[in-house]
């Protein structure tokens, strides 16, 4: 496998877009609306927003640098394990899933990334703003880095609106070639990528919910049409129930803590009782099955 770039087009973009956001916010919102940093309310919101913007920066940076999780060289399946309970078969032959392309077994939920040219454990998707895999051991922090990114996109924009607002009851005293433009740009980029970035997370909280990922939402669509062909009702094999989702991942209890905020999920141990909450389908209890027990990759849950 070859060295991944860190830097590409996409994170130079983004990061510009940060950038830009920021200057404006501090420099020509705050300033023209309250008065700049030389009031409560502008240093107020000065801070706010440079707080906001070091955490975006620094998940953002993490979620690029951070290795997805990738699957041991040494991994084999073991059927007679009773601490990996649970195996994932192909839909056709009923053999166990094998990775022609990195000549490895995949443990449950892992996928090839065609882009990455390796298997990611609980693959989300490959995203390109971040020239990186979303999985297992990264995807904490994508999360929170887009819940920071919906959070700094609101305070700018409510600024943005009341500079304008401001500036209209003020009947336009603002110079016509300089912060105005800024306002254009700042609509035309505020309002799209806020709303895609809100879409996004609540796309993500519906799958933390769920105990999904993108992959298998995907994959669910498809089962459940083939469970509803058969007369068979498709039940997400890894669905424990909100609360206990939510706690597989630990997002929402760490998302607002800064001394948390650089943590992702740590490289999957295949034999932790955590990353087996994660892994282990929910209709086989741990604490009842110790023999072997297979679902199918793709179509798993139908019954």
């Amino acid at each position: 496998m070859g060295q991944r770039r860190t830097v590409s087009i996409p994170i130079i973009l983004v990061l510009g877009v940060i950038g830009y956001m920021y200057y404006t916010t501090i420099f020509i919102f705050i300033e023209n609306w309250l008065g700049g940093l030389n009031t409560s309310h502008g240093i107020l919101n000065g801070v706010a927003f440079t707080i906001t913007t070091i955490i975006c920066i620094v998940t953002y940076w993490i979620a690029i640098c951070k290795d997805p999780g990738g699957v041991p060289s040494n991994f084999m399946p073991d059927v007679e394990d009773s601490q990996t309970p649970i195996q994932e078969i192909k839909r056709k032959g009923g053999d166990l899933r094998y990775c022609q392309k990195c000549s490895c077994y995949k443990p449950p939920r892992a996928h090839h990334c065609r882009v990455c040219k390796r298997c990611v454990l609980r693959m989300d998707h490959h995203c390109i703003w971040i020239n990186n895999c979303v999985g297992h051991a990264n995807y904490k922090i994508f999360f929170v880095f887009v819940l920071y990114a919906v959070i700094a996109c609101i305070h700018s924009l409510i600024l943005l609106v009341g500079c304008v607002l401001d500036d209209a009851e003020n009947d336009g005293q603002l110079e016509a070639g300089s912060s105005r433009i800024h306002f254009i740009i700042s609509g035309v980029l505020i309002v799209p990528l806020g709303t895609a970035l809100s879409i996004l997370l609540g796309w993500h909280v519906y799958l933390i919910l769920q105990n999904k990922t993108t992959i298998e939402y995907h994959e669910g669509v498809r089962a459940t049409w083939l469970a509803e062909k058969v007369g068979n009702v498709y039940r997400h094999p890894y669905d424990l129930g909100p609360y206990q989702n939510l706690t597989t991942v630990r997002i929402f209890i760490h998302a607002f803590r800064l001394f948390d905020i650089t943590c992702g999920l740590s490289v999957c141990k295949f034999h932790s009782f955590d990353i087996l909450r994660i892994y282990l389908p929910a209709f086989t209890p741990l604490a009842q099955s110790h023999n072997a027990e297979f679902i199918v990759s793709g179509a798993e849950g139908a019954i």
